[in-house]
C-alpha cells in the first residue's frame, strides 16, 4: 500500500456504543432525543470531493451564471482580493537592476497571458474568481522560442479545474506512484505530474469529444495548483461557495415564485362570475380575442390563447346576467424583508464578503457597524492574498520569470553568471496588494501622520499599505518637486508642510 493510501485509507473500526452511548461523552456527541436524527459525515474531505465534486462545481458555475447574489458575491470578492492587482518591489541593493527588473516586468505583464486576453493583473482576477467558485485553478509555464518575439520568452495558461477529473485514479502506476484525482505521487507524497484532459469537458462535441478523453501527462515543476487547503492532506479544493449553495438555490427559487405570482395575479384587474348554474368556468379575457364571441361560443384553444399572453389591465366583456369582481391579489406580507435579510445575511456570511457588497444595500448599517465589518473583512481578504494568491501564484511566477529571462539575456546586467550568484537576492520580493479605501479617509491619514510622529510605524510602511512603492513615490515627489522649482511654481496657500521628522528615541529635547 502506496503513502497515500496509507495516508487516506479507510478509517479505524469505532465502538459505536461507546461514541453513541447516551449520557455519556460531550453534549454534542449524544444520541439524545433531540440530537437522533443528526448524523455527521466522517469522510475525508478527499472522499467528499470523489463523490460529489463535480456537481458541487457545476452547481456553483450554474449559480454564478444565474444566481444575482452568487454573481455579487464573487465579484466583489475579486475586487477586494486582487483590485489593480499585487504588484512586485524587488529588494535589491543594486537600484539600476532593480530599475530595470521593473521595466522588464512591465512589459513582460501585458504579454504574459498565453490566450492573449489580458494581462498579469487580469490573470490574478481569474485565478481568484476561480478559486471563489469552482475552488481551484492551474497555471501551466509555456516556455516560447526566441522568434516568437517576446521580451521574455515565458507565458502562463490557465487550466480550469474540469480538465483535471476528480474521478481520474490509479492504485500503482509503472514506477510504483499513485495517481488520486488526477494528480500523481511519488512514494514519500510529492506531487510529480498532473493527468490533464487535452479539452475541457464541455466542449466535446467540437471536433468530434476525442480530446475530451485524451490526457497529456505534464510535470509538476510547469504546473501551478491553486487553491485554499481547508484540511490537512487535502488534495483538491472546494468552492467557497459551498455553504451557501443550497440556501442561494432555494432562496433564489421562493422570491422567483413569490415575484411570478404577483405577476400574474396583477394581470388580472378583476373576474367574471356567471349567473347561471352549469356555465363554463368565467375566464379572463383580452380585448383582441373578443370578436371571437361574435362567432360562437370560446373553444378550449380560445381560452388557452386568452390565457397564455396576459397583459396588465385584462377586463371581461359581461353578458347578460354575470357579475364583475376586483382582483384583489395577496401582499408578500410584512415577514418579506425580515426573511429575505436574515438570509441573504447568512449567505454572505458564508461566502465571506459584506452584506452590503453582496447586496448593495447600505440601510442596514451605520457607519461604526460598517467600518468594523470592513476591518474584519479586511483581515480575511489579507490572509487569502498572502497565502493563496501570493504563495501559491506570485512568487513561483517571478522565481520562473526571472530564471528565463537571466538566461534568455532578457534584462540588461543580468545574465546566467550573475543570476547563478546572486540567485535568492533576485528572488527575494516584496509582494504589495492594492490599497483599501475608507469611508472616512481624513481620520485615517491623522492616524497614519501620528503613528509615524511616535515611531511606532515608518513612513515606507504607510505608502506601502497603500498599495505603493515607497521608492517609486519618493522619485516621483522629487521629480515633480524639481519640475516646480524650475517653473517657479510655489505651493498654494494654506498647503499642509511636510511633516515634521520623529525624534531619535530617547531624546527629551
Amino acid at each position: 500500500m502506496g503513502f497515500l493510501s496509507r495516508l487516506f485509507g479507510a478509517p479505524a473500526q469505532e465502538t459505536t456504543s461507546a461514541t453513541f452511548a447516551p449520557g455519556l461523552g460531550y453534549e454534542a456527541s449524544r444520541a439524545s432525543r433531540r440530537l437522533a436524527g443528526w448524523t455527521a459525515e466522517r469522510a475525508t474531505i478527499n472522499a467528499l470531493q470523489a463523490r460529489g465534486g463535480e456537481v458541487l462545481r457545476a452547481r456553483a458555475r450554474q449559480l454564478v451564471r444565474d444566481n444575482p447574489y452568487a454573481s455579487a458575491a464573487t465579484e466583489a470578492f475579486v475586487a477586494a482580493a486582487v483590485g489593480d492587482g499585487i504588484t512586485p518591489s524587488p529588494v535589491l541593493a543594486d537600484k539600476d537592476l532593480k530599475t530595470a527588473l521593473k521595466d522588464a516586468w512591465l512589459r513582460w505583464t501585458d504579454e504574459c497571458d498565453a490566450d492573449g486576453l489580458t494581462d498579469l493583473y487580469g490573470l490574478q482576477a481569474l485565478v481568484a474568481r476561480s478559486l471563489f467558485v469552482s475552488g481551484e485553478v492551474f497555471i501551466r509555464f509555456r516556455t516560447r522560442r526566441p522568434e516568437d518575439g517576446l521580451s521574455v520568452p515565458l507565458q502562463l495558461q490557465v487550466i480550469e479545474s474540469e480538465q483535471l477529473p476528480l474521478s481520474y485514479g490509479v492504485i500503482q502506476s509503472q514506477v510504483g506512484n499513485e495517481v488520486r484525482h488526477g494528480i500523481e505521487f511519488d512514494r514519500i507524497g510529492r506531487r510529480v505530474a498532473y493527468h490533464f484532459l487535452k479539452r475541457r469537458p464541455g466542449e466535446a462535441e467540437i471536433g468530434g469529444g476525442i480530446g475530451a478523453i485524451e490526457r497529456t501527462v505534464v510535470p509538476a515543476s510547469e504546473v501551478l495548483h491553486i487553491y485554499r487547503p481547508l484540511e490537512a492532506g487535502q488534495i483538491r479544493g472546494q468552492s467557497q461557495l459551498t455553504p451557501a449553495m443550497v440556501r442561494l438555490y432555494l432562496l433564489d427559487s421562493y422570491d422567483d415564485a413569490e415575484l411570478d405570482r404577483k405577476r400574474t395575479a396583477a394581470m388580472f384587474a378583476g373576474f367574471i362570475t356567471k349567473a347561471a348554474i352549469g356555465e363554463a368556468p368565467p375566464v379572463a379575457i383580452r380585448e383582441d380575442v373578443l370578436d371571437l364571441l361574435d362567432t360562437g361560443p370560446l373553444t378550449a384553444p380560445d381560452i388557452e390563447t386568452a390565457l397564455a399572453d396576459l397583459e396588465p389591465g385584462t377586463l371581461q366583456v359581461l353578458n347578460p346576467g354575470e357579475d364583475f369582481k376586483n382582483s384583489s391579489p395577496a401582499d408578500v406580507g410584512g415577514s418579506y424583508e425580515a426573511f429575505m435579510y436574515r438570509n441573504l445575511l447568512a449567505i454572505a456570511a458564508a461566502c465571506g464578503v459584506p452584506y452590503i457588497a453582496l447586496t448593495e444595500d447600505p440601510s442596514k448599517g451605520n457607519f461604526s457597524s460598517q467600518r468594523g465589518i470592513e476591518l474584519q473583512h479586511k483581515r480575511r481578504v489579507s490572509q487569502f492574498q498572502h497565502q493563496c494568491l501570493v504563495f501559491q501564484m506570485c512568487r513561483p511566477i517571478w522565481a520562473r520569470w526571472i530564471e528565463t529571462a537571466a538566461l534568455a539575456g532578457s534584462i540588461p546586467g543580468l545574465g546566467p553568471t550573475r543570476f547563478t550568484r546572486e540567485r535568492a537576492a533576485l528572488s527575494t520580493v516584496k509582494w504589495q496588494p492594492p490599497k483599501w479605501d475608507w469611508v472616512d479617509p481624513l481620520k485615517d491619514r491623522k492616524a497614519d501622520e501620528l503613528d509615524i510622529a511616535m515611531g511606532v510605524t515608518s513612513r515606507d510602511d504607510v505608502i506601502e499599505a497603500r498599495g505603493e512603492d515607497p521608492e517609486e513615490v519618493d522619485a516621483r515627489r522629487k521629480e515633480g518637486q524639481d519640475r516646480a522649482d524650475e517653473l517657479g511654481i510655489r505651493p498654494p496657500p494654506g498647503a499642509p508642510a511636510e511633516p515634521p521628522e520623529p525624534s531619535p528615541p530617547g531624546d527629551d529635547e
